[in-house]
């Protein structure tokens, strides 16, 4: 089996200034051809600290896969330290220094003469030209070790990868992985973990959890000669999560509730309306991020205030009065107003404390109500997220979207 670490090189990605996203998409990619990714290192553009990090890599993987630190500055210094670990010399590669020269054309311009630099490649390197860009990346062999620097701009790095490096490595590693996502709304993480301990411990497949803002994932992982016996591996796993989690299971390989609940209504020839006060208008916002949900959706009201509650939605003044925006009799009425208001088949409301001020008491920050009306019933579910501190706002209307969201879906999959 191959071990593969991968090493993104730039003082900018530790500052926080950009995000390394290169190492999320090797990673998926490399998990897809069964190598196994062990490390993600960050280092700046520093000799010493690259050096020392590089020497490390090389003493615990077979495969080091760099990222940045190509270009033709004197602090772009990857190959070269690269090289340099390895024992091998640098020569001037003329078709890369040809499809440098031939990139500053194509773009009316004169090649700088510090670009030169970028087509020095280490002795006996293959090397991997350059599309999109001016940098081409390269990978050497050495003592059993594999190296590979690519650049650091995704648009240059992404298809370099697909091209070189995937059908370089295929054979590397232990046969095809593939992966299945078994999504979970109101059960919580812990909860999960003691229903499903014992298929935590499977070797292949292997199943492991992992927590999402008001959801829980359990990824399910097979290896197979082949995709299809890999996806064979799986699919007793995925029943038998199915089977124990039940009705929390809002679906496999879904992208998001989002998706499924746009997907139901328009297989049912439904239409959704929402009344938001808490989540104010994210619930709204959540489907129409899905393509196709004009179809299913018309109508939203965000009544944050209780004079709107009462004179655009309808609530009735005796209802805020005597139970509170925050409660089961508001959530209930909202629900139903945004049916009749929006004539659609399905309401659905939430009013609740996003916090982290206005909570009390009886009404904590982390409480809502949701409510979902249809022709023949409504009904209410009150939510406690536990969240009431720092950040907890966005991350509670995150929450309470996603649960209005799943308990629509149920609604849906009752029929």
């Amino acid at each position: 089996t191959m071990n593969c670490e991968l090493i993104a090189v730039g003082t900018e990605i530790l500052l926080g200034d950009i995000l390394n996203t290169n190492a999320r998409y090797m990673s998926l990619e490399l998990a897809k051809i069964g190598v196994n990714v062990r490390y993600h290192s960050v280092v700046g553009d520093n000799p010493d600290r690259m050096r020392e990090l590089i020497s490390q890599a090389l003493s615990r993987s077979d495969i080091v896969i760099t990222c940045g630190g190509l270009g033709p500055t004197p602090d772009d210094l990857t190959k070269e330290i690269c090289a340099e670990c390895l024992g091998l010399e640098l020569y001037l590669d003329e078709k890369a220094l040809e499809q440098i020269t031939a990139y500053y054309k194509r773009s009316g311009r004169t090649m700088p003469e510090n670009n030169e630099k970028q087509a020095y490649m280490p002795r006996g390197a293959k090397v991997f030209y350059n599309e999109n860009g001016t940098a081409p990346g390269c990978a050497v062999s050495a003592n059993g070790k594999i190296i590979i620097n690519l650049p650091g701009p995704p648009r240059e790095l992404c298809p370099m990868f697909e091209k070189y490096v995937i059908p370089m490595l295929v054979t590397k590693g232990d046969g095809i992985f593939v992966s299945h996502n078994v999504g979970i709304i109101g059960v919580g993480e812990s909860k999960v973990a003691l229903m499903l301990s014992d298929l935590f411990e499977g070797v292949n497949p292997t199943a492991a959890p992992y927590a999402k803002t008001g959801e829980c994932r359990i990824r399910v992982t097979g290896v197979g000669d082949s995709a299809d016996e890999a996806d064979r591996v799986c699919k007793p796993v995925i029943e038998e999560i199915r089977r124990r989690v039940g009705e929390d299971v809002y679906g496999v390989d879904e992208a998001d509730i989002e998706s499924v609940v746009v997907r139901l209504l328009s297989e049912q020839g439904k239409t959704i309306a929402c009344a938001e006060s808490c989540t104010g208008g994210l619930l709204a916002k959540r489907i129409t991020d899905i393509s196709g949900a004009s179809t299913v959706f018309g109508y939203s009201i965000v009544s944050y205030a209780n004079d709107i509650k009462r004179d655009r939605l309808g609530v009735s003044a005796l209802t805020l009065e005597r139970f509170g925006a925050v409660s089961e009799q508001t959530a209930a009425e909202m629900a139903q107003r945004a049916r009749i208001n929006g004539a659609a088949d399905i309401g659905v409301s939430t009013t609740g404390i996003a916090g982290p001020t206005g909570g009390s008491e009886e009404k904590p920050v982390g409480l809502c109500y949701i409510g979902v009306s249809d022709s023949e019933k409504t009904e209410v579910v009150k939510v406690l997220s536990g969240l009431d501190k720092g950040e907890c706002r966005e991350a509670n209307r995150v929450l309470f979207s996603t649960r209005a969201l799943d308990l629509v879906r149920r609604r849906l999959e009752e029929r």
